[in-house]
C-alpha cells in the first residue's frame, strides 16, 4: 500500500455491485481518476472506491492524500491491474 498526494481529475457516479463481503450482498463502487502533483504529465491512477468511500463526492481539482492498494488478478489467461483507494482525505 502506498500513500500519494494527488489532485482529483474526475469521478464516476456510484453504482451497486454484488459482494459476498457486504451484509446485504451489495457494495457501492465508483472510479476516481487521480494525478500526482506537478503538472499534466505526472503519473495518473484510475482507482476504485468501495463502500461508503464510493458515496463521497470529490470535486475536480481537489487535493487529496490517498492510500492506494495495488493488485493484479487473472481472468481467462489475461492479467489485469487493480488499484483501490482504500482511504482518501481532502487536504486544505
Amino acid at each position: 500500500m502506498q500513500t500519494k498526494i494527488c489532485k482529483v481529475i474526475a469521478q464516476t457516479e456510484a453504482v451497486y455491485v454484488q459482494s459476498k463481503k457486504s451484509e446485504n450482498g451489495q457494495l457501492a463502487k465508483c472510479y476516481i481518476r487521480l494525478r500526482e502533483l506537478g503538472g499534466d504529465y505526472e503519473d495518473e491512477y484510475n482507482c476504485a472506491l468501495l463502500g461508503n468511500q464510493a458515496l463521497c463526492k470529490y470535486a475536480a481539482g481537489q487535493v487529496v492524500a490517498a492510500s492506494l492498494r495495488f493488485a493484479t488478478h487473472e481472468a481467462n489467461g489475461v492479467y489485469y491491474q487493480d488499484i483501490v483507494a482504500s482511504e482518501m482525505v481532502v487536504i486544505g
